[in-house]
């Protein structure tokens, strides 16, 4: 099975649990490394998720993924929160995230460099603004972020 045909269908399984548990579905991958299969589904919920959460999510898609048994090769399942550098993946992300600071990983450069920092002031279909140190307004096009996730401040 492909990794995005696994993906969507663990989706369609783990959504109406975590849904369920007033939890939010942010992620779901199935990745390589090494010689073993991951399946790895990312949740969220306000004031953070906990192990308990993960456990009964776990228990839960297991249970299904038992059952439906969808998946012909051996992988590991593992149940997280995004963690605190949370990559923003659609809209609803970019909307929780207005105000924070982001950083901004690029397929091409601008500016001579291929990663920009600063707060998230707003987006749209198309372009996302930040403005950086320098309190300046800046505006990048979707289609050349390959990555954007909110930046971890110490």
């Amino acid at each position: 099975m492909k990794r995005k045909d696994v993906e969507s269908l663990t989706f369609k399984i783990v959504e109406p649990i975590v849904e369920e548990l007033e939890m939010e579905l942010v992620d779901i991958e199935y990745i390589k490394e090494g010689p073993n299969m991951y399946l790895r589904v990312y949740i969220d919920k306000d004031g953070g998720v906990s192990l308990d959460d993960c456990q009964d999510v776990s228990q839960r898609l297991s249970e299904q993924l038992d059952e439906k048994d969808p998946i012909s090769e051996n992988y590991f399942l593992e149940i997280s929160s995004p963690g605190i550098d949370r990559p923003l993946k659609n809209d609803k992300d970019f909307k929780r995230s207005i105000g924070k600071d982001v950083e901004v990983n690029l397929y091409k450069t601008i500016d001579d460099t291929k990663m920009l920092t600063g707060k998230l002031l707003n987006y749209d279909d198309e372009n996302i603004y930040i403005e950086d140190e320098n309190s300046k307004e800046k505006s990048i096009e979707r289609s050349v972020i390959s990555k954007i996730n909110l930046a971890v401040n110490f």
